[in-house]
């Protein structure tokens, strides 16, 4: 059972009543009229009594009461990685916008943020977020959208989800998850926008391996396919990075299918 001192009550008290789960350190002090010195060594003691996480310096959350002694609670995790990532031009990115938009049938256990800007992961959020850089030339496709209690957080759209899926399947779980995450959500896909993604990503590898799925699960039609044919040229490429480069099936997508039309169709039928 949590209790406070008088000075803790007013300020967690002040902080609930403000809807601010989550400040800083000069909303702390201007709340409680206190130095800033005094004031961090007040929020170092509730940190230390379970009563608050530090997601980064300077950045705090109020652990919820019903949570008890949850010291590793950060709320929300898209709130969370918008509160610590360094750059107004990140997004909810990769596998993290995949659970999002229904493309998973797995928990999501980290959540990816592609950010213009190189971050290190906060100590108390290792293992838990991963800090893509990417540069702000392929930062498009993104939207703002409600999470917990009205916040609001950048996340890429269903359609640059798809695309970014299959130009890092690392951070995807891989291009198996990618074919499947497009069936789960094939009905809410606008595939001429899918298309003209990939072709402004101006990328063969990236229109070779979202042609070769979209052919193996018949979606998107001829006129798509035909779009994505383009980025076929001479050299072959990887299907699935992830894996070793050992062939198994053959295709006319200048791709070297380490995966198997098999095992993509056997995976969306399970």
């Amino acid at each position: 059972m949590r209790t406070f001192g008088n000075v803790s009550a007013k300020l967690i008290g002040r902080l609930y009543d403000e809807d601010k789960n989550i400040f800083d350190i000069e909303t702390a002090s201007s709340i409680l009229g206190k130095k800033y010195n005094e004031t961090t060594d007040l929020l170092s003691k509730l940190v230390k009594r379970k009563v608050l996480t530090r997601l980064r310096a300077g950045k705090f959350l109020i652990i919820p009461a019903e949570m008890g002694s949850a010291g590793n609670y950060i709320g929300n995790w898209y709130v969370a990685a918008r509160e610590v990532v360094n750059s107004s031009g990140y997004y909810i990115a990769f596998y993290s916008a995949m659970h999002y938009w229904g493309m998973l049938t797995q928990p999501a256990v980290r959540i990816f943020v592609a950010t213009p800007k190189r971050q290190v992961v906060p100590t108390g959020l290792k293992g838990r977020l991963v800090f893509v850089f990417t540069k702000g030339k392929y930062i498009w496709g993104v939207e703002e959208v409600r999470v917990s209690g009205g916040e609001k957080v950048r996340i890429s759209d269903r359609e640059k989800t798809v695309l970014d899926s299959l130009v890092h399947p690392e951070y995807c779980g891989g291009i198996t998850e990618a074919a499947k995450g497009i069936w789960m959500i094939k009905d809410k896909l606008d595939f001429d926008k899918l298309t003209g993604y990939a072709e402004r990503r101006e990328s063969n590898v990236v229109r070779k391996r979202l042609g070769y799925i979209l052919e193996t699960l018949e979606l998107g039609g001829e006129a798509v396919l035909t779009k994505l044919r383009k980025g076929v040229k001479d050299k072959y490429d990887l299907f699935d990075p992830s894996l070793s480069a050992s062939r198994v099936d053959k295709n006319n997508w200048r791709l070297t299918d380490n995966v198997g039309r098999k095992t993509i169709l056997s995976l969306i039928r399970n």
